[in-house]
C-alpha cells in the first residue's frame, strides 16, 4: 500500500513543482518562446554542451522577481516589445562570448526598470460596472485580469415635487473611453425594478443627461441609462422616479373649468344671423349710417318721390 500511495503521490508532487516552477518566471514565459531561451543558451554554453541544462536553469531563476507582476492590459504590447529587445540584446552577447551568469542577471534588472516606468492600471471602483481602464495583465498565467463588479447599478432614488423637474446624470465614478460612446434610455413605468422585461425604449431621449418637466404622476416609474462602448455594454444605471404632492392650486382650477366644458352640450344652440335694420333704426343710430346704408336711403328716396309723382298724375 505504501509503495503504491508513494507512486500516486509523486505526479502531484512534480506537478505541484512545475506550477510552482512557472509562476517564478511567468513574465519570462509570457513574452519570449521556448525556442528562443533554448537558442540563447545553446550560443552561451554550445549545441551539447553540459553547461546547457544549468544555462536554462540560470535563465529563469533570473527572472524570480517577475512571478506575480501585474501589468496595465494597454501596456502588454509595451513590455512584448522590451522583452523582444532582451533576446536581441542577449544574442549579441552570446556571439560575443560573454556570460551568461551576468548577462541574464543585467537582463532581468532591466525588464524590472521597465515595468517600473510602464502606466499603471486605474484602481477598481466599486460598486458596478465594466471598467476597462482597470483591466490588467498578470503575468502567473499570463491572462487578462478585469474588476468583478455586475455591469448593473443600484436602484438611486429621486423625488420630485409634482409639477418641478426631475433630472438624470448618466454619470460613473470610473473612467469611461473618450469615444464611440452611446447613451440609450428605457422606461418602466410605475415600478422600482431592474427586471429588463420591464422596460421600454425611449428613442426620443439622447446623451447622458435625461429631464423631465414637468413632473406628473404618469412619470412615476424606473429610468435606466445604458452606457455602451462600441457596441459593448458598460454599465446600466437605474433612477427610481417618486412624484410627490398635489397640484397647483392653479393648475387644478383649470382643470375642473376644463372638464366643465367637456361636459357642457347645449340643447337650442342660437342662430346667428347678419344684423339688418330697419329705417327707423338707420335714422336712430348714426353708427349705422354707412355708405352702403347712405346710398340705400339715397335710393328708396329716389323710388318714393318717382312714386307719388305717378300717383299725381
Amino acid at each position: 500500500m505504501a509503495p503504491l500511495a508513494l507512486a500516486r503521490a509523486v505526479p502531484f508532487a512534480l506537478l505541484a513543482l512545475v506550477v510552482l516552477r512557472a509562476s517564478t518566471w511567468a513574465c519570462l514565459i509570457c513574452f519570449t518562446t521556448y525556442t528562443e531561451r533554448l537558442r540563447i543558451c545553446k550560443m552561451f554554453a554550445g549545441m551539447n554542451s553540459p553547461e546547457l541544462k544549468r544555462c536554462e536553469e540560470v535563465f529563469t531563476d533570473a527572472f524570480q522577481g517577475l512571478e506575480d507582476i501585474e501589468i496595465n492590459y494597454n501596456e502588454r504590447n509595451h513590455l512584448h516589445d522590451a522583452f523582444t529587445q532582451m533576446i536581441h540584446s542577449l544574442q549579441e552577447l552570446a556571439t560575443a562570448q560573454g556570460s551568461f551568469e551576468v548577462a541574464f542577471s543585467d537582463a532581468a534588472e532591466k525588464m524590472k526598470e521597465v515595468i517600473v516606468q510602464l502606466t499603471e492600471a486605474q484602481d477598481c471602483i466599486p460598486p458596478c460596472g465594466l471598467q476597462e481602464a482597470s483591466r490588467r495583465f498578470r503575468c502567473s498565467g499570463c491572462y487578462p485580469k478585469i474588476c468583478n463588479f455586475p455591469v448593473d447599478c443600484p436602484v438611486r432614488d429621486v423625488t420630485v415635487t409634482r409639477g418641478n423637474q426631475a433630472m438624470f446624470s448618466c454619470v460613473v465614478n470610473f473612467q469611461l473611453p473618450e469615444k464611440e460612446l452611446t447613451y440609450s434610455w428605457k422606461f418602466a413605468e410605475g415600478l422600482r425594478t431592474q427586471d429588463l422585461s420591464y422596460f421600454r425604449d425611449m428613442p426620443r431621449a439622447h446623451g447622458y443627461v435625461a429631464r423631465i418637466r414637468p413632473a406628473q404622476p404618469k412619470h412615476r416609474g424606473t429610468f435606466s441609462c445604458l452606457i455602451t462602448h462600441d457596441q459593448s455594454l458598460l454599465a446600466r444605471l437605474y433612477f427610481f422616479l417618486n412624484v410627490t404632492g398635489p397640484p397647483p392650486r392653479g393648475e387644478t382650477e383649470l382643470q375642473r373649468t376644463f372638464k366643465e366644458v367637456l361636459r357642457w352640450a347645449p340643447q337650442d344652440a342660437e342662430m346667428i344671423e347678419p344684423w339688418r335694420p330697419s329705417l327707423g333704426e338707420l335714422l336712430t343710430r348714426p353708427e349705422a349710417l354707412t355708405p352702403i346704408n347712405l346710398l340705400l336711403l339715397a335710393a328708396v328716396a329716389a323710388l318714393a318721390s318717382a312714386s307719388a309723382t305717378l300717383l299725381i298724375r
